[in-house]
This record gives C-alpha cells, sequence and structure tokens, in this order.
C-alpha cells in the first residue's frame, strides 16, 4: 500500500514588525518562532523603513530555526505560505521575495495568505498533547489589532465576510495613542492593561460613538481623551501622574464597551453564538474577561485563542495555509503584496 504523503506547511509572516516562521505538519504545529523589533520603542510607534531592513535580518536565521525545530528539511516541505497583505510594503515585501526564492531552490509551491483572515483561522491551530475545541460554523469572529477592528461572520474555512469595521482608527490604535498621550511606552495597549488593574474603571467618562449598523470608530474617543487631559492638566500639572491607573481603567473601559456593544448586536441579529475573538488587542485582560462575562450572561460558546497566537505569528499563516493547500489555491511568481486586502480576496 502507498503511505499518504505528509503535507508539510511553512508559514512565512512578515507584515508589520515581527519576523515569523512556522511549520505545520498534516494540520498540527511543529514550530511557531517569532523575532520582534526592539528598535520602534525609540520613536513611538513602527518605522516602516526600519521594519523591512530588520525584516531582512532576521528572516533567514528565523526560517532556519523554524524548519530545526520542527525536525524537518526543505525538502520535506510541500508548500510554502506567506502573508500577501495586508501590511506594510516594505515588510510584505522581505517574506515575499524570500518565499518565492525558497520556493525557487525546492520546488515547493507559493500560497499567498490574506493576514486578516488567518487572524481568524488561529483557532484552529492543533498542538500536540493540548486541547482542541475550536468554534464551529457559522461562528462570529470580532478581530481587534493595532490596525483592524471588524466583526467578521465566518461561514467555512475560506468563506468569511466582514459585517461590520471601523471607519476611521483601529482599537489598538485608540489605546496605543491614548498611551502616548499619557507618557506611556510603546506598544502602549500592554502597558494601559497592567495600570487598569489597580485603577477605577468608572472614575472617568469619555465619548462613545453612535454609529449605525456594525461598524466603529474611535477617533471620537481619542479626540475626547485627549481634550480632558488638556484641561485637567491646565488645572494640576501632575493630574496625569496622580490619576494614571484610573485614566487607564477608564480608559480601557469605554475601548472594551464600545467593541462589546456592536458584537452583542451582531450576535442578536443572526442569533449565531458561536462567538469568538482574534488579533492583538484579543490578549489584553479585560477585553478577555469582558467577553466571558457577556458570554455567560447571554449564553454564548466563547472561544478566546492563546496568547502566542493572539499577536503576528507565522503559526496562522501556515494553518491557513494548510486549508488552502487542501483546495489547491496556489500562486505562481508573480504575486506581489498588497498594503490593502479584502478579507475575502
Amino acid at each position: 500500500m502507498n503511505k499518504e504523503k505528509d503535507i508539510v506547511i511553512l508559514g512565512i509572516e512578515s507584515s508589520c514588525d515581527d519576523t515569523s516562521a512556522s511549520v505545520i505538519k498534516n494540520g498540527y504545529l511543529l514550530s511557531n518562532i517569532i523575532a520582534g523589533q526592539k528598535v520602534h520603542e525609540l520613536y513611538g510607534g513602527v518605522v516602516p523603513e526600519l521594519a523591512s531592513r530588520a525584516h531582512q535580518q532576521n528572516i533567514i536565521p528565523v526560517v532556519d530555526q523554524a524548519i530545526k525545530q520542527a525536525g524537518v528539511k526543505n525538502e520535506d516541505i510541500t508548500a510554502i505560505a506567506f502573508t500577501r497583505g495586508p501590511g506594510l510594503l516594505g515588510s510584505l515585501l522581505v517574506g515575499t521575495s524570500f518565499t518565492k526564492g525558497f520556493s525557487l531552490a525546492t520546488g515547493a509551491p507559493m500560497i499567498e495568505i490574506n493576514h486578516l483572515q488567518a487572524h481568524v483561522l488561529a483557532h484552529f491551530i492543533q498542538e500536540y498533547d493540548q486541547p482542541y475545541d475550536p468554534p464551529k460554523f457559522p461562528f462570529i469572529c470580532l478581530l481587534v489589532s493595532g490596525g483592524n477592528s471588524q466583526i467578521i461572520l465566518v461561514k467555512d474555512y475560506l468563506d468569511m465576510e466582514v459585517i461590520g469595521q471601523t471607519i476611521d482608527d483601529a482599537a489598538g490604535e485608540a489605546f496605543d495613542k491614548c498611551a502616548k498621550v499619557m507618557g506611556l511606552p510603546y506598544p502602549g495597549g500592554p502597558f494601559v492593561d497592567k495600570l487598569a488593574k489597580e485603577g477605577n474603571p468608572d472614575a472617568f467618562q469619555f465619548s462613545k460613538p453612535r454609529i449605525a449598523n456594525f461598524d466603529y470608530s474611535f477617533s471620537g474617543l481619542k479626540t475626547s481623551f485627549l481634550y480632558f487631559l488638556r484641561d485637567r492638566l491646565k488645572e494640576n500639572e501632575n493630574f496625569i501622574e496622580e490619576r494614571k491607573a484610573d485614566l487607564c481603567a477608564s480608559l480601557q473601559k469605554t475601548i472594551i464597551d464600545i467593541l462589546l456593544d456592536k458584537l452583542v448586536k451582531a450576535a442578536k441579529e443572526t442569533g449565531i453564538k458561536e462567538i469568538s475573538v482574534a488579533g492583538g488587542v484579543s490578549a489584553n485582560s479585560g477585553l478577555r474577561n469582558a467577553l466571558i462575562e457577556t458570554a455567560a450572561k447571554r449564553h454564548w460558546k466563547m472561544h478566546i485563542p492563546k496568547f502566542a497566537f493572539t499577536t503576528d505569528n507565522a503559526a496562522m499563516i501556515a494553518m491557513t495555509g494548510h486549508y488552502k493547500y487542501l483546495k489547491g489555491e496556489f500562486i505562481g511568481m508573480d504575486a506581489v503584496p498588497f498594503a490593502r486586502m479584502d478579507i475575502r480576496v
């Protein structure tokens, strides 16, 4: 009898400032290596040119380590999945170019991956000797990160529809920019989350937008927060330092309230009770706790990913590549990255 050939997917992620490589074999995760970039902390945000240069330095050792840790060889790779977009164009170019070179050298076909779609499919990453309870179709995913805030109706692995999204800034951007105004380091989200645990979430009230349907807006909140601080600092120049924990707790509660209000509305109108969250902001402990409480109250089946799979990582790229490989969805050497991509592309 002929033994079925193993499906070994090498995933490459380089959409922003994390260089990551992962290997998934027959649907199970073997390795997931991530190299971050500390240089951006000096500038209070990601500098695209510096990010692409760092990717060039990191990508070969990161891929080498991922393959070695997985215990496979280059010739064992069945296909290479890479992030085509959305993201920083220079960073995406590094990953795309590396993938083309690896494909030419090994003969393994290339699979383009939509970064946002991959965040959703992070819920389907399987690990040996770990519990596995992925969402059942159809389900709703709240995708929240530094660049995106979306509510996605997920009908199948590769069939998704955005039913709500931000019309301006993303939730993660609101966290980071408000944190910067308070003098917190970059990225500000985790620092706000940490300080919020020590503060009173009802100490201050900030603007909440009234947007139609399931869409979001966070620009008004940022403006409200900025003006509030400006007025209070005129009265007391030490206001931020004296009330930093309360400011963080109140800011975080406002952002979470905005996110959950539309998620509850979407779940109610679709009648779907399988709910998930994905993206970097899903690591926020306040949001996680609020989702768990809301799920218990509304009888949702709540799916929250492991912390390792919330931020940008190649495991979610390789996992999405696995499903696209099964459908024979490959791309040629003429592939170019896109800074913007619709989730259905």
